[in-house]
C-alpha cells in the first residue's frame, strides 16, 4: 500500500502544482513566460517528487510510464493495476483542489485537440510519450543512475513540454489528463481519450524500443 499511497501523492502533486501552474499563467499555445513556466513546472515536479518518493514507488505518477515499466519486466500486473488506479485518484483529488480553489475559468490545464484533428493529437502524444518513457527506462536502467535519474526525467518532462504544449497543452500522461477533464466536463472530457490512448500508446512503443536497444529492466 505504501506504493500506491506514493503514487496517489505524487499525481496529486503533479495536476495541482504544474496543472495549476498552467491556469493560473494563462499558459496557452503562444510561445510566452506562461509556456515556459509551464514546462518548468512540470519538470520541476518530476524532480521534487522522484527525490521524495522515488525510493518508495519508483515516482512513476504516470500511467503510461507504468506500462512501460511492466513491458519492460520491471514490475508485475497487480502493482501495474494498482499504481494506475492510485494515479487517477490521485489526478482526480488534484483537479478538484485546483478546481476548488480557482473554479474552471482558467480551464484546470486541461488538454485539447491539436487543429481539431483527432490523427495529429494521437501523433504528437504518441511521439513525444515515446520520447519520455524511453528516457525514463534508460535513466532508471542501472543502479549507479539512480542519482541523477531525477534530474534526466524532469528534464525529459519539460524537454516535450517545451514542444508539446504549442500542439495539445502536452499529455504524456492519461491520469494528468484526465483529472482535469473530469471536473471541467464538455470538450475537455469528450476528447480525453485522445489522451489516455496517445500516451498508452506512446508508453508501449517505449517498452519495445527499450527491450531491443537496452535489454530488460529493473524490478520497481
Amino acid at each position: 500500500m505504501k506504493k500506491y499511497i506514493a503514487e496517489f501523492i505524487g499525481t496529486f502533486v503533479l495536476v495541482l502544482v504544474a496543472c495549476g501552474v498552467a491556469a493560473v499563467t494563462g499558459c496557452s499555445a503562444e510561445a510566452n513566460a506562461a509556456y515556459i513556466l509551464t514546462a518548468l513546472a512540470f519538470g520541476g515536479v518530476i524532480v521534487a517528487m522522484a527525490y521524495s518518493i522515488g525510493n518508495v514507488s519508483g515516482c512513476h505518477i504516470n500511467p503510461a510510464v507504468s506500462l512501460g515499466v511492466l513491458l519492460n519486466g520491471g514490475m508485475s500486473v497487480k502493482d501495474f493495476v494498482g499504481y494506475v488506479i492510485a494515479q487517477f485518484l490521485g489526478a482526480i483529488a488534484g483537479a478538484a483542489v485546483l478546481y476548488a480553489l480557482i473554479g474552471t475559468q482558467y480551464g484546470l490545464g486541461a488538454n485539447g485537440l491539436y487543429d481539431g484533428s483527432v490523427l495529429k493529437s494521437l501523433i504528437v502524444e504518441i511521439i513525444l510519450t515515446c520520447i519520455f518513457v524511453l528516457a525514463v527506462l534508460g535513466a532508471t536502467s542501472k543502479t549507479e543512475n539512480s542519482h541523477v535519474a531525477g534530474l534526466v526525467i524532469g528534464g525529459s518532462l519539460t524537454l516535450v513540454h517545451l514542444l508539446g504544449i504549442f500542439f495539445t497543452g502536452t499529455s504524456v500522461n492519461p491520469a494528468r489528463s484526465f483529472g482535469p477533464a473530469l471536473l471541467l466536463g464538455g470538450d475537455a472530457l469528450s476528447c480525453v481519450w485522445v489522451f489516455i490512448v496517445g500516451p498508452l500508446v506512446g508508453g508501449a512503443i517505449a517498452a519495445l524500443i527499450w527491450k531491443l536497444i537496452g535489454g530488460a529492466g529493473k524490478k520497481e
